[in-house]
């Protein structure tokens, strides 16, 4: 039997039925609202997840991390339904002991009101599934003829972040230069010329004999360097958009639909393709 202390921990909890049969996960415990402890739980016995139906857990016990009941899958399937399954009534509570006392499994029991937890947490509103999803089962009051199958899809778009720096940094270098400039300069010669007419009065102009000297000042060019700054061209930095396809990859849920207990049919349905023609099982329609 199932300790009191270990409630809070069934839900998402394999159940398993005569000769390790999987029936499918715990959904919800609903303990006793008198004390005494819970009383019955909900199994996901359809495929993914969904049809829920009630179980004994009187009649459980762990074994490992499963819980095992002395039922079979169908049997646990064809349990009475509840239609509000947030609450077990007196009533409903009392069909559930006779359906389950007709497995051998349990006697005549008192029935009392129990209400459905989810682990440790008290029930309000949409039952909580296993996936953390809100839902009902196919027996629930809102629920309708059909259910809707949903996907993710994925919406890919930009967003701009800083993926770098550039910046200009002017700095001083030193190098060096070679031009060249034509410098002149002046040198003596002496040059000599005879005695004539035209030059007798300057030479008979001094003394016949003395000493004298003549001087003559010679120049020359010499290269001068002067530097001045001067500007020679403008810098400044710009930016260029360039495009490019970038693959991304990102996983996506789909739900999938199918069908628990398919039964032949011959009747024509249509499809999303607007094929009318097709026949066979619904299991193959629906694959």
């Amino acid at each position: 039997m199932i300790d009191s202390t270990m409630l809070g921990q069934l839900a998402g909890k394999h159940l398993k039925g005569t000769d390790g049969e999987n029936i499918g996960k715990i959904a919800d415990v609903y303990e006793s609202t008198d004390g005494g402890g819970g009383t019955f739980a909900t199994v996901n016995t359809g495929l993914f997840g969904g049809g829920s139906s009630f179980f004994p857990l009187d009649a459980a016990e762990m074994q490992g991390d499963d819980v095992v009941v002395p039922y079979s899958k169908a049997f646990i399937k064809d349990a009475p339904r509840v239609e509000n399954d947030e609450e077990l009534t007196a009533p409903e509570e009392q069909r559930l002991f006779e359906y389950y006392s007709q497995g051998g499994s349990m006697g005549t029991t008192t029935a009392t009101t129990t209400t459905a937890t989810t682990g440790t947490q008290g029930f309000t509103g949409d039952r909580d599934n296993v996936h953390g999803t809100v839902g009902h089962d196919t027996s629930g009051p809102t629920t309708d003829n059909a259910m809707t199958r949903s996907e993710e899809q994925l919406r890919v778009g930009t967003e701009r972040v800083e993926a770098g720096r550039a910046r200009l940094r002017k700095y001083v270098t030193t190098e060096t230069e070679t031009r060249t400039v034509p410098v002149s300069k002046e040198t003596v010669r002496v040059e000599r010329e005879p005695i004539t007419d035209a030059n007798m009065p300057n030479a008979m102009a001094g003394p016949a004999i003395s000493e004298e000297e003549h001087e003559v000042v010679l120049t020359e060019e010499r290269p001068v360097v002067q530097k001045e700054a001067v500007p020679v061209e403008r810098v400044r930095l710009d930016t260029d958009t360039v495009t490019e396809n970038v693959q991304v990859t990102e996983e996506v849920r789909k739900e999938q639909i199918d069908m628990d207990g398919a039964t032949t049919s011959t009747g024509t349905d249509v499809y999303p393709d607007g094929d009318t023609t097709r026949s066979g099982t619904d299991a193959d329609r629906l694959r």
